[in-house]
C-alpha cells in the first residue's frame, strides 16, 4: 500500500549506509516485538491492531451511534496524544472543513488542548443552544488544561441537562483502575473506555483515545483498524527490504551526517493536523539526552510561496519527508479563449497531473539545493490507507529512537513545566518551588 522512494538520497548518504544499521535495525526490532527495550511496557501498541480489545471495540461503535442521535456536538476534552491522533483522522479523512459541512454526525470541536479565555468564550457560543456530549480523555484527570475544560463543561451539561441528563452525555476516556477522572467516572455513572497501560499518549490514536471522536466523524474505524494491521503485518516482517526499516536507517544516518530537522511536507491541506500528530510523535520519542531530530511540518503548494526561500537557500539543516496522495476523484482545467494567463498550454489536463509535476518540480529543486528528499506514495486518502499510514509512523518513530539510543517511550522532559505551572499556581505541595521561581521572575 505504502510506497517509499529514497532515489533522491543517493547524494547525501553514504552506500552502506542500510547495511551499516542491518545489525541495530534487527535489534530494534526484536525488542519492539518482545517488548523487552527500553520503555518497553509501551509498546503495546505494536500488535494493537490484532489485538485490540473488541469488545470495547464493539462499545465505542455503540456510543458513536448514541452520540450522533443524542448531539448536534461532540466536544472532545484532552491535550497532547489525548486529542491530536483523533483531530488528525477526522480532518484527514473527513475534511478540515468538517464542522461546516451537510452531515448526519455532529460537529466536533476540540477543547482542553489550551488556557485561552477567548478561545473558550468562542466555543461555548458556538454550541449555543444546541444539544451536546462530551468526551474527557485523561489518563489522570488531573492534567490543568483538559481539568479546567471539563470542569466548565461538565457544569453546562449538568445546567442543561440536570445531573441524570450530564451523565448519559459525559464519556469517559481514561485509566482502567485508578486516577481522579476514573473515580469521579465510577462515582457518577459516565460510561468509560480505557487508555491502555501500555501504549503512552502520542501512540494512542488506534484505542479509545482516538476511536470514539473518529467513529463519531462517521469514520469506518474497523477500515482505520484494518489498514493498521495491514501495516502491522506487513512491516513485521523486517529485512532491509523493509520500507520501515530504510526510512529509520535513512532518517539516522541524516541525523548522524548533520542534518538536525526534519520537515514533514504534503500538497493536500487536509494533512494539516495529521503532520501535528507526527511532530508529537517524534519530538517526544527522540528529543532527549541532547539528541533528535527537530521535527517541523510544511503545507504544499501554500508554504513554497512563504516558506520555500528558506527551504532552498537557507542553512543546511533539513531534509524533507513528502507524503503523497492519489486524488480521489478528477478536475480538468478549463480553456480560456483569451489566454489571460497564459495557461491554455494546459487546458484538458487533469489538475492532479499539474499537481504532480509540481511535487516532482519541487523535490529536484530542494535536491539541487542540498535537501535531501523522502517521498512517501499512498493510495487515495480513506480510512484502510491512513490506518496504514498511521502505523508506519509508529512503527517508524520505534525503530528510530532505538538506533537513535534513547527511550522512544518515555517523556520526562514534558513533567518540567508542569512542576513550574503547579507551583506558580500556589497548588499546594509547591510552596518552597514557588517561592524559588517567584525570585526568578
Amino acid at each position: 500500500m505504502l510506497k517509499l522512494d529514497l532515489s533522491k538520497l543517493s547524494a547525501f548518504l553514504p552506500e552502506d549506509y542500510l547495511t551499516s544499521r542491518q545489525a541495530g535495525l534487527e535489534k530494534a526490532a526484536a525488542m519492539l516485538a518482545n517488548h523487552d527495550g527500553p520503555g518497553g511496557d509501551f509498546t503495546g501498541w505494536v500488535y494493537l491492531p490484532r489485538d485490540y480489545d473488541k469488545a470495547e471495540f464493539a462499545r465505542i461503535q455503540a456510543a458513536a451511534e448514541k452520540i450522533k442521535k443524542q448531539s448536534q456536538v461532540l466536544v472532545v476534552i484532552g491535550i497532547g496524544g489525548s486529542y491530536l491522533g483523533a483531530r488528525a483522522v477526522v480532518e484527514l479523512i473527513a475534511s478540515p472543513n468538517y464542522n461546516l459541512k451537510k452531515k448526519d454526525t455532529p460537529d466536533i470541536y476540540f477543547a482542553g488542548n489550551g488556557l485561552s479565555t477567548d478561545t473558550l468564550q468562542e466555543l461555548i457560543e458556538i454550541i449555543g443552544d444546541r444539544d451536546f456530549s462530551v468526551n474527557v480523555i485523561s489518563k489522570s484527570g488531573t492534567t490543568t488544561e483538559p481539568a479546567v475544560a471539563f470542569r466548565i463543561f461538565k457544569g453546562m451539561l449538568e445546567q442543561k441537562y440536570g445531573k441524570e441528563g450530564a451523565r448519559e452525555r459525559i464519556y469517559a476516556t481514561t485509566d482502567k483502575a485508578r486516577g481522579a477522572l476514573k473515580g469521579l467516572a465510577d462515582g457518577e455513572g459516565y460510561e468509560e473506555f480505557v487508555v491502555p497501560d501500555d501504549v503512552g499518549g502520542r501512540y494512542s490514536v488506534l484505542t479509545a483515545v482516538g476511536l470514539l471522536p473518529i467513529a463519531c466523524a462517521g469514520i469506518d474505524i474497523q477500515a482505520l483498524m484494518a489498514g493498521a494491521a495491514q501495516a502491522m503485518d506487513e512491516l513485521g516482517q523486517g529485512g532491509l527490504d523493509n520500507p520501515a526499516w530504510q526510512y529509520a536507517a535513512a532518517r539516522n544516518a541524516l541525523y548522524e551526517g548533520g542534518k538536525k530537522m526534519e520537515l514533514l511536507a504534503c500538497y493536500e491541506p487536509a494533512f494539516r493536523f495529521f503532520a501535528e500528530w507526527w511532530k508529537q510523535l517524534y519530538g517526544e520519542s527522540e528529543g532527549k539526552d541532547g539528541k533528535g531530530l527537530f521535527p517541523a511540518s510544511v503545507e504544499y503548494n501554500a508554504d513554497l510561496h512563504s516558506m520555500g526561500q528558506y527551504i532552498q537557500e537557507g542553512e543546511r539543516l533539513m531534509f524533507e519527508t513528502v507524503v503523497s496522495f492519489a486524488p480521489k476523484g478528477e478536475f480538468t482545467i478549463p480553456h480560456d479563449p483569451a489566454n489571460v494567463d497564459g495557461l491554455n498550454f494546459l487546458a484538458g489536463k487533469p489538475l492532479a497531473y499539474v499537481a504532480e509535476k509540481a511535487m516532482r518540480g519541487v523535490i529536484l529543486a530542494h535536491v539541487d539545493g542540498g535537501v535531501p528528499n523522502v517521498l512517501i506514495q499512498m493510495p487515495a486518502i480513506g480510512a484502510k490507507s491512513v490506518g496504514y499510514l498511521i502505523y508506519f509512523f509508529e512503527y517508524v518513530c520505534g525503530l528510530s529512537g532505538y538506533l537513535l539510543g534513547v527511550n522512544p517511550f518515555n517523556q520526562p522532559g514534558v513533567e518540567a513545566y508542569k512542576k513550574n505551572m503547579f507551583a506558580l499556581l500556589g497548588k499546594p505541595g509547591y510552596e518552597d518551588m514557588k517561592a524559588a521561581l517567584e525570585a526568578r521572575l
